[in-house]
């Protein structure tokens, strides 16, 4: 499978400054989830692969088109909805989502055929004639999506997808992302802070911290793998209790709120565990089946600074 995104030792930097620090890494995943912290270079990556910065070293592949030498290839192949706002007031919706599919190389004709359907496609059919500036919130997040996806790009990239949207409109939204990824002819990047959205929509995560790669994941099979990630809640002294159950081949952590965390190995028996305990005099007050949540994966991230490539 020819990979959607290849980074190949990338750096961008203003001025001085750098922002992505030697990115490299294959992506094939049918929708991929952007997170990091404000200013881990989530969105300066976004620009980058489109083309609007240019990298100070290494380079970066879009369906195996360079975006250095094939910049007119990869604007082509790709479509982008972005964070902020960046509409003609006073132009109907049409007819800007005419001009950015003429913009994309769709000849004029074309593109306003496109753009009639791309309007109906997001809800906005009955909208298509009003201007832009009388729209509320929810539609311009809309009809930024028609303009995104107006010329049939392979892969899409969207920048806070749901952002300001009233719960009934970002259910929406989600329903779209969901059945454009689910069509199998586009591929979707997703930036979002909500992490909510990423794994309702996404397949695989990449994750930035400080302009690094921190962590990626396929959360497919995350989702299949059965961990048998437990949490405890003990009573006396837990010391001794610990240091031999990871004896026991299990992985162990101690939360914020001093809760045991376990994974157990294949073959040990949560039996076992109430065995132990009661030869060390330890009391399991609680005990719960917990599984690796986006949010687990993505605060051990921020934890640690690197993950699985």
């Amino acid at each position: 499978m020819q990979p959607v995104i290849e980074l190949d030792g990338l750096v961008v930097r203003f001025g001085e400054r750098p922002i992505l620090k030697e990115l490299s890494g294959s992506f094939s995943g049918r929708a991929i989830g952007l997170l990091g912290p404000n200013g881990a270079g989530k969105s300066t990556l976004i620009n980058t692969l489109l083309g609007f910065h240019k990298p100070a070293a290494g380079t970066a592949r879009i369906l195996g088109r360079d975006i250095r030498s094939e910049a007119r290839a990869v604007r082509a192949l790709t479509g982008y909805m972005p964070e902020n706002d960046a509409f003609i007031a006073n132009m109907s919706g049409v007819r800007f989502v005419r001009l950015m599919a003429e913009l994309s190389g769709l000849p004029r004709e074309q593109a306003m055929e496109r753009a009639h359907e791309a309007f109906f496609y997001v809800g906005l059919g009955e909208a298509r004639y009003r201007n832009i500036g009388t729209y509320s919130l929810g539609m311009k997040q809309m009809a930024k999506l028609a303009q995104a996806v107006v010329h049939g790009p392979r892969l899409l990239f969207l920048d806070e997808p749901t952002n300001g949207l009233d719960p009934p409109a970002r259910r929406r939204m989600i329903q779209l992302i969901q059945e454009i990824a689910g069509r199998g002819d586009v591929h979707l990047v997703i930036s979002s802070h909500l992490l909510r959205d990423v794994e309702e929509c996404c397949d695989q995560v990449l994750i930035l911290r400080d302009g690094r790669i921190a962590a990626f994941c396929n959360l497919e099979e995350e989702r299949r793998a059965n961990r048998r990630f437990l949490e405890l809640e003990t009573r006396g002294s837990s010391e001794d209790f610990i240091r031999d159950v990871e004896r026991m081949g299990c992985e162990t952590a101690v939360s914020s709120t001093g809760r045991l965390k376990l994974v157990l190995p294949d073959g040990l028996q949560i039996r076992s565990l109430y065995e132990l305990a009661c030869a060390r005099q330890v009391q399991i007050r609680r005990l719960h089946h917990k599984r690796d949540s986006l949010e687990d994966i993505f605060l051990k991230a921020m934890e640690n600074g690197h993950g699985r490539l």
